[in-house]
């Protein structure tokens, strides 16, 4: 009696650790995912991948299981620098000699390829130029956080925008599925903007081309494909070829703040803007639209009449500064790279 009672606590002991092991097992199977994150949502956003876009979940599973949610990614999107900055500061901040010298060297080198898709797409290159330079110095600085945690980390960890960057994340893993790409090992801005051009994915895939013909639209490593790639997205976004951006202006009376607009789409003509009170240097067809445009400059307010390609930068990025930024500043290395040319061949 006393063994067969042993030799039950044995088997009881036995069965206990078979169970043990087995929801061990099972426990060590159920993806765990990084600090930070809430599991329900990455499985509710796993299970749309799945089953919209045939992704494989063991793979979504594991690469979840990588990916990190960013703090200090929360920290800058609630305290965008732009809503603090001036005209002025913000000019001081991205338009220097470094950026004017760093652009005409990239426009010398990369002379042809501008050439060719300011002709193609009928885009300003002084304006590709500028797009280059306020996003990433020409390349030098395209952003240090991995896409897919910051992405993530805004998806599902910033509510104000939630839906906007769970769909740019959707978009992202579509990418690299297509492109062949590594989700985990690809870099960009804080807001999960992508190459030299800062691409956020969806943009990736809609505008980005293959520009240098090598059988991939690769905007990390290719200057060719992000000059082709912004050229394209601006002749896609309304971009008027020959037609300038914006016009510096004075002001007279009272009435002249009737066209100043926070819509940045010109809506009133130049006829009718010189009625209020508007005047510019530059000559302007009356029937052409514009908008009024008032900003706190290095010496004072300052007064701009901008068109529509103007409009079209804002597309890109939807602040009347950073249009402000890439115009001027691709003017200017425009400027500074014909003085050169004439004093070169003055010489010659």
């Amino acid at each position: 009696m006393t063994g067969g009672a042993e030799g039950g606590t044995h088997m009881r002991i036995r069965f206990k650790s078979l169970i043990a092991v087995f929801l061990t097992g099972l426990f060590l199977s159920v993806p765990s995912y990084g600090e930070g994150f809430n599991k329900a949502d990455i499985d509710g956003f796993i299970d749309e991948l799945v089953r919209d876009e045939g992704f494989s979940r063991p793979v979504l599973e594991k690469m979840f299981n990588d990916v990190e949610y960013k703090s200090r990614i929360v920290e800058i999107m609630q305290r965008p620098a732009e809503k603090r900055l001036t005209w002025a500061e913000y000019k001081n901040l991205l338009i220097n000699d470094k950026r004017i010298n760093d652009g005409v060297e990239f426009w010398r080198a990369h002379r042809k390829t501008l050439e060719k898709a300011s002709s193609e797409y009928g885009v300003s290159t002084s304006v590709i130029i500028g797009i280059l330079g306020i996003e990433t110095g020409f390349g030098q600085n395209s952003g240090g956080f991995r896409v897919v945690d910051a992405l993530a980390t805004l998806g599902f960890k910033y509510p104000r925008r939630a839906t906007f960057f769970r769909k740019e994340l959707k978009e992202f893993l579509i990418l690299a599925r297509e492109q062949g790409f590594d989700p985990l090992t690809l870099t960009g801005s804080y807001a999960g903007a992508m190459g030299i051009p800062q691409f956020m994915p969806s943009s990736y895939r809609e505008y980005a081309i293959d520009f240098d013909k090598d059988g991939q639209a690769d905007i990390w490593e290719s200057p060719a494909d992000a000059i082709g790639s912004i050229a394209s997205y601006l002749s896609r976004h309304g971009w008027q070829k020959g037609k300038p951006v914006a016009a510096k202006a004075s002001v007279q009376g009272q009435k002249y703040a009737k066209a100043i607009d926070k819509n940045p789409r010109p809506t009133h003509s130049v006829n009718e803007v010189k009625n209020l009170g508007w005047r510019t240097t530059r000559v302007l067809s009356d029937t052409a639209r514009v908008r009024g445009l008032k900003l706190e400059g290095r010496s004072g307010t300052e007064h701009w009449l901008t068109l529509t390609n103007f409009y079209v930068i804002t597309r890109y990025n939807k602040s009347d500064l950073y249009a402000m930024a890439v115009y001027q500043l691709g003017d200017m290395i425009e400027k500074k790279m014909k003085s050169q040319d004439k004093k070169s061949l003055a010489k010659s």
